[in-house]
């Protein structure tokens, strides 16, 4: 039984700024003739913090609100998680802590510190960031935001779902970024419950499989270190509730190598003049890596960010 309800993601809308609501969703023809199939780009990189994890840390920080008591929150982040958290919390009142991993994106990291977090950084990767976060919680009473495993997370990512469900023509698949999962299991079931005859397909890299794998066996598979440019999804670790959740609303699971990465980039870049990181691209990746599954389809894509360092974009996409 999934741990999502559709009550609150449609209540979610009303606690979250509308500056990260109601993100634009088009037709792109130019991709959609490159690509051999009707293409619909939900950009949710228009906003304060370039990302999508805004709708959750809104959803979060207001049900604290409304419970009263403690003004301060932790989390680990690569980076887009604790800009969005710093972003919610400076707007409510909120003293944020964010843990990262020393080795995080130098951007990403400026940006959290300019939006007025705390940033303590950790040796190791996003794992070891988490460690520390909990053990900031336990010292100081900070609430502990975890991705995904925090429902609230999932259910402000949700609210993309329902606003992809307002399209005036139909979808025969949605493409949504792993990671930790709360894009994919919130979008997922919110158009589950609003759309059932859409697909819904999440799509990781092959560097850095652990969700993805663990979806495919029905159970927590430890995959080994990530390794992928795709920073933004880089995670190591399963959530078991969160892989219940998604083995209920997601429909199939596809991995993408990092060459189909970069080569999403580039035409998003080319043929829709966005800049996303690699993150945003993986949804390309995957009609560029199974073209014959979705050729003639209408298929949506959620761009999901676009935090990325320009001498990087330029390394991987312009060259």
């Amino acid at each position: 039984m999934t741990r999502l309800s559709i009550e609150r993601i449609e209540t979610a809308v009303h606690k979250i700024d509308s500056v990260f609501q109601n993100t634009p969703q088009y037709f792109c023809p130019h991709l959609s003739r490159v690509l051999g199939c009707r293409v619909v780009l939900k950009v949710e990189t228009l906003n304060p913090v370039r990302c999508f994890k805004g709708r959750g840390t809104e959803t979060v920080l207001a049900n604290l609100e409304a419970a009263g008591g403690q003004k301060a929150v932790v989390c680990a982040s690569a980076g887009n998680l604790g800009q969005a958290l710093a972003y919610s919390g400076r707007s409510r009142g909120f003293g944020v802590t964010v843990t990262a991993s020393s080795t995080a994106n130098p951007l990403k990291v400026e940006r959290m510190k300019a939006l007025g977090a705390a940033v303590v950084l950790v040796e190791g990767q996003i794992e070891e960031a988490l460690e520390a976060a909990l053990a900031r919680s336990r010292e100081t009473g900070a609430f502990l935001v975890e991705d995904s495993k925090n429902i609230d997370t999932c259910e402000g990512a949700g609210t993309i779902g329902l606003e992809l469900a307002k399209l005036p023509f139909p979808l025969d698949s949605v493409l949504i970024s792993l990671g930790a999962g709360a894009m994919a299991t919130g979008i997922g079931f919110a158009l589950k419950n609003r759309c059932p005859d859409t697909t819904v397909l999440s799509v990781q890299p092959q560097n850095a499989p652990a969700l993805t794998r663990s979806y495919l066996a029905g159970a927590v598979i430890d995959s080994g270190p990530p390794h992928t440019i795709a920073d933004g999804v880089a995670g190591r670790y399963v959530i078991p509730d969160v892989l219940t959740d998604m083995l209920e609303v997601v429909d199939d699971a596809l991995l993408v190598e990092e060459d189909s990465i970069v080569e999403g980039m580039r035409l998003l870049y080319r043929h829709s003049g966005l800049i996303v990181e690699p993150a945003a691209a993986l949804g390309i990746a995957s009609i560029l890596e199974y073209p014959g599954r979705f050729r003639g389809q209408t298929v949506a894509t959620v761009l999901c960010g676009s935090n990325v360092a320009p001498r990087d974009f330029e390394n991987w996409v312009k060259h």
